[in-house]
């Protein structure tokens, strides 16, 4: 799976990122040569190689298909149905097997599922007595939530879901620590399956 610096750059990544891929490349401007995302993975880091795949020509389904591997590593932890639909109708989708339209009303459910879920859980903890703050911080988490559900970039969604077993697994008192172990552990699984990915292109572009 590649794409070429001047396609990145076309998507106007930042500064820190591009220098340090320029850098680890050992050149100093961009140019079409093919260059696969498992290198910029080895360069940058996970969360920039995922950024890259939006640079990335003629492997949507690719992917796609990635991004609901992503979500289903902590599909347990989904307990309304519009969000398993959703992956459901992305894969279908990826095969050929479900339209544009039952897509993007997949999607449009869950981001609903998402952020009635959000705003349960943040009305829950604050209770009434919070008021306007407890709705603006509902706001942000469904955002938030809305966007993990709704994964049109692979790996937001993923993580978020594991902070969020990581908050039920171990409770309140040991988020920090548990979000930190989750959030490595599913990075670390993302990474490895986006190798994958990478050298299955490949082998068949070969």
């Amino acid at each position: 799976m590649k794409t070429t610096l001047n396609e990145i750059r076309a998507k106007l990544p930042c500064s820190e990122g591009w220098q340090k891929l320029l850098a680890h490349l050992g050149k100093t401007k961009a140019d079409d040569e093919p260059l696969s995302i498992a290198t910029v993975l080895d360069s940058n880091g996970l969360d920039d190689a995922l950024w890259c795949l939006q640079a990335v020509k003629g492997r949507d389904r690719e992917i796609r298909l990635f991004g609901v591997w992503c979500a289903r590593q902590v599909q347990h932890l989904m307990t309304d149905q519009r969000s398993l639909d959703a992956l459901d109708v992305a894969e279908a989708f990826s095969n050929g097997e479900a339209t544009a339209d039952q897509l993007d009303a997949a999607w449009a459910a869950a981001r609903d599922a998402a952020g009635d879920a959000a705003w349960a859980a943040a009305r829950d903890a604050a209770g009434d007595a919070a008021g306007d703050a407890a709705r603006a911080a509902a706001g942000a988490a469904a955002r938030d939530a809305a966007r993990a559900a709704a994964w049109d970039a692979a790996g937001d969604a993923a993580r978020d879901a594991a902070g969020a077993a990581a908050w039920d697994a171990a409770g309140a008192a040991a988020w920090a620590a548990a979000r930190a172990a989750a959030w490595d552990a599913a990075g670390a699984a993302q990474a490895k399956r986006l190798r994958e990915v990478c050298a299955e292109c490949e082998a068949i572009a070969a």
